[in-house]
């Protein structure tokens, strides 16, 4: 019954029209987002790289005191 249901669906996701014509204006859009996404990420790593060398630190100075 279900493998039913799901052939049907395919059947009418297959019968819809497709559109190619996309404004010019999503893909200017999707774009400046990948961009902007981009420049968020370039930004975030050296902090995230920071922090993490903070912990690695933090716990072999913990490891050597606790060996004294």
């Amino acid at each position: 019954m279900k493998s039913r249901w799901i052939a049907l669906f395919s059947l009418f996701l297959l019968s819809l029209p497709l559109r190619a014509d996309v404004p010019a204006v999503v893909g200017t859009t999707l774009t400046q987002i990948q961009t902007d996404a981009l420049a968020i990420v370039d930004l975030i790593w050296p902090v995230v790289l920071t922090v993490m060398g903070a912990f690695i630190l933090i716990k072999l100075v913990k490891r050597g005191g606790n060996k004294i």
